[in-house]
């Protein structure tokens, strides 16, 4: 094998690599996202069931809802994006 034939390889490896992850990184982000919402809602209700968030005035429990939110929608919006644009839109 020459020099350019393993270069060809290379590139086509590597392209076929950018082509798989174009289709599985949004499915991998959304399953990241689906996980973390339901272990947060489990832990949320879990928190409730146990008395932590019982004394809580209503500001602390609407920063925790949305700093749930938001990691999720780390997970979530760029996935959408990924997928809008990967899957011809």
């Amino acid at each position: 094998m020459n020099f350019y034939q393993g270069v060809g390889a290379f590139f086509s490896d590597s392209f076929l690599l950018l082509h798989i992850m174009q289709y599985l990184s949004p499915v991998l982000l959304l399953f990241l996202a689906n996980i973390f919402m339901t272990l947060a809602w489990y832990g949320h209700l879990k928190l409730n069931q146990m008395g932590v968030s019982t004394n809580w005035s209503t500001i602390a429990v609407i920063l925790f809802s949305w700093g749930i939110a938001f990691v999720e929608y780390c997970f979530q919006v760029p996935a959408n994006k990924m997928g809008f644009i990967g899957n011809g839109g």
